[in-house]
């Protein structure tokens, strides 16, 4: 696949409505509860591999929403009620101060703080007294879907737009395509646009076209 990129792809913004939980129905379930106040308590940790989704839950949330792979300081959190930092483990150390800064405030506040991170807070290489506030918290781990569980996912997309995809054309989007599923199911958004802008049924043909030109989604 040549030159896609998400900004040329429809608007999908992540809610909890549009996450494919797969199995994780049960940190999902959780982490609705902690927003709904059901579950008590400062911060709720989201931890797991590249691809399980972190990123778009914490997105979806709401919040204040800062990623410490691009803002290692945290230079653009004030003092929000609700923040969400991903990538914890990129934090710099004066960012690591400002977190567990904003973890005491948030807590005096009854506010809320979400974090996501590739490993268990305990196992991060973060200051002593960093990984304790972040290790007192919900913590739950999110696991990658399987290829078998997004192929069900986006066959379940694409039957919601009435779309008609063969096992076969959904085995050429997961050999071709991006493997993580916000992507994919911006495809399937994409392709039900292509196929009645050019009024023309899927094919492998076209699915060919729509992923190595995808700026004719803009026509």
């Amino acid at each position: 696949m040549r030159q896609l990129t998400l900004d040329l792809l429809p608007e999908s913004p992540p809610s909890l409505d549009n996450f494919v939980a797969g199995g994780n129905g049960e940190t999902v379930a959780a982490l609705s509860g902690w927003l709904a106040g059901t579950l008590i308590d400062t911060s709720f940790c989201l931890w797991g591999e590249a691809g399980s989704g972190r990123s778009h839950l914490l997105q979806s949330c709401g919040f204040f929403h800062v990623d410490a792979a691009s803002d290692p300081e945290l230079a653009s959190v004030t003092e929000p009620m609700q923040l969400a930092v991903d990538n914890v483990e990129a934090l710099s150390g004066s960012g690591q101060i400002a977190l567990f800064n904003n973890f005491n405030r948030l807590k005096m506040a009854s506010g809320m703080l979400l974090t996501a991170t590739s490993e268990p807070p305990a196992h991060l290489a973060l200051r002593e007294d960093l990984r304790t506030r972040l290790g007192s918290g919900l913590i739950y781990r999110l696991q990658p879907l399987s290829d078998s569980e997004k192929a069900a996912a986006l066959a379940a997309q694409a039957k919601e737009r009435a779309l008609k995809l063969t096992p076969e054309h959904i085995d050429y989007l997961m050999r071709h395509a991006p493997r993580d599923m916000r992507t994919l199911s911006s495809i399937i958004v994409a392709l039900d646009q292509f196929t009645l802008e050019h009024k023309r049924a899927v094919s492998l043909p076209l699915l060919r076209e729509l992923l190595i030109n995808p700026p004719e989604l803009a026509a």
